[in-house]
């Protein structure tokens, strides 16, 4: 049987890792913090991490996405500012109609007529409202990268197999949300990084198995899979197994997270823990 597994998003800011785990970015100061960390994550990706370790050449292939954002995002407090011309406060959900109200506003007043463009489209495919996120996963910065005891497993799997792990990025694009890995939640016709990633599907697809790990379950695992049951080629959707237990919710979401995981296995999507593959 050919394996290939996914880890979506293991990256250091959505890792509620404890403070031995996190570096100081200057002598003398507090180590640093992730900006949006995940409860349970960092045992998730040391579960990871281990069946990496363990399964070695039964894994034939392994991609990592990462969420890469620039620090002035839609989705970043950076981009809005509220009626007293205030920056929103993290986790605020703005919609197009406040913004038509005027409670809040892009900080670019030429960019309103897009942003408005781009809300109406994101409410109308009802899957998320526009939540202003913490920054997170800025490019170039440690939380975008992966976590560590996972990436020494992944570097330690490559040297051994003569294979090096694939990366997909996601996100770049700062105008649109980005959860899922194969596509944006408002695609870009001017940029191809956020239409449907047919050659990701046709890669996944390849394989007899896809496991799949990663961070959040209430977000971009969830917003990935969907579009992997939606669109894989085959429509062999039990070739996709995911592991509950190297996945967690975003805090506040953990009904979003169970009903993604049954609305999966009522398509057919295998669901197992990490130490029964």
């Amino acid at each position: 049987m050919h394996t290939h597994l996914l880890l979506i998003d293991p990256q250091n800011d959505f890792c509620d890792l404890p403070e031995n785990w996190r570096p100081h970015a200057m002598p003398g100061e507090e180590p640093l913090q992730p900006a949006l960390p995940v409860t349970g994550a960092h045992a998730d990706l040391l579960r990871a991490a281990a069946l990496v370790q363990r399964l070695g050449a039964k894994l034939d292939a392994i991609t990592v996405t990462l969420d890469s954002h620039h620090r002035i995002d839609v989705a970043h407090p950076g981009f809005w500012r509220d009626l007293a011309g205030h920056t929103p406060a993290p986790f605020t959900p703005i919609t197009a109609a406040q913004v038509r109200a005027g409670a809040f506003r892009p900080r670019d007043a030429q960019a309103l007529e897009r942003v408005l463009a781009y809300l109406d489209a994101l409410e109308a495919s009802g899957r998320y409202t526009l939540m202003v996120w913490p920054v997170h996963c800025q490019m170039g910065t440690w939380g975008h990268t992966v976590h560590a005891g996972l990436q020494a497993a992944l570097d330690a799997w490559a040297d051994a197999q003569g294979r090096s792990v694939a990366i997909v990025t996601k996100g770049e694009n700062p105008w649109t949300e980005h959860y899922s890995a194969l596509q944006a939640e408002v695609p870009d016709p001017s940029d191809v990084r956020t239409t449907l990633n047919a050659t990701l599907l046709a890669e996944l697809d390849r394989f007899d198995r896809v496991l799949i790990a990663g961070e959040a379950g209430s977000h971009c695992v969830r917003a990935t899979v969907e579009h992997l049951a939606a669109h894989l080629p085959s429509r062999k959707l039990d070739k996709l197994v995911l592991l509950t237990d190297c996945i967690s919710p975003v805090t506040g979401f953990e009904a979003q997270q169970a009903e993604f995981f049954e609305a999966m296995r009522a398509q057919g999507v295998q669901l197992a823990l990490s130490t029964e593959v």
